[in-house]
């Protein structure tokens, strides 16, 4: 608990830097799951291009392209587009982890620049010598904002690479049944 204790100021954003990072994690991994992208059912029938005994619509990204699909019977330029649109609601929210995988380190960066010039407006003008309170205290901020701004950015930059590519897959799959489904149309 020192490190939090000794982080001064500092801590507030970082900690919001956190909640953000997990909370957008634990979000998108709950969203993109197999089965509120492209469950197992809608598989079949996007290579087929049969919907029927199937319930269109739903949760589901496949689900809402297919309702699109077949409410609207749309051209080929259309149904891409509208994919398009659905495969960026995907994406929603990783952008946060970016700016946390950039701001987390930077505010560490601070933390650091303003414990060391404590440290340094610490010496006596009569004695040259450091403050041993002033100095210690100067120290743990440096060093504990910077531990804490990369213990943030680091586990952030590994969700953001794994969601990004866990977004780019999916989108692979629904293009992939976006095209089999327009080849059985005959566009």
């Amino acid at each position: 608990m020192d490190i939090i204790t000794h982080a001064g100021i500092f801590i507030y954003p970082l900690a919001l830097c956190s909640f953000v990072a997990v909370f957008i994690t634990i979000e998108r991994l709950i969203a993109l799951r197999t089965s509120r992208v492209m469950p197992a059912s809608m598989v079949d029938a996007f290579i087929s291009g049969n919907f029927s005994g199937i319930a269109v619509g739903g949760d589901s990204i496949a689900g809402r392209i297919a309702r699109f699909y077949q409410e609207r019977a749309p051209d080929a330029d259309a149904l891409k587009a509208y994919t398009r649109v659905e495969v960026s609601r995907m994406e929603r929210g990783i952008f946060m982890l970016e700016v946390v995988i950039g701001a987390a380190p930077l505010i560490g960066l601070l933390g650091t620049v303003t414990g060391l010039t404590a440290v340094f407006s610490g010496f006596s003008a009569e004695t040259g010598l450091p403050d041993p309170g002033a100095f210690i205290a100067g120290i743990a901020l440096a060093l504990n904002t910077t531990i804490l701004g990369l213990a943030i950015a680091i586990p952030a930059l590994a969700a953001h690479a794994y969601l990004l590519r866990r977004v780019e897959s999916l989108a692979a799959r629904i293009g992939l049944g976006v095209q089999a489904l327009l080849q059985t149309k005959g566009v």
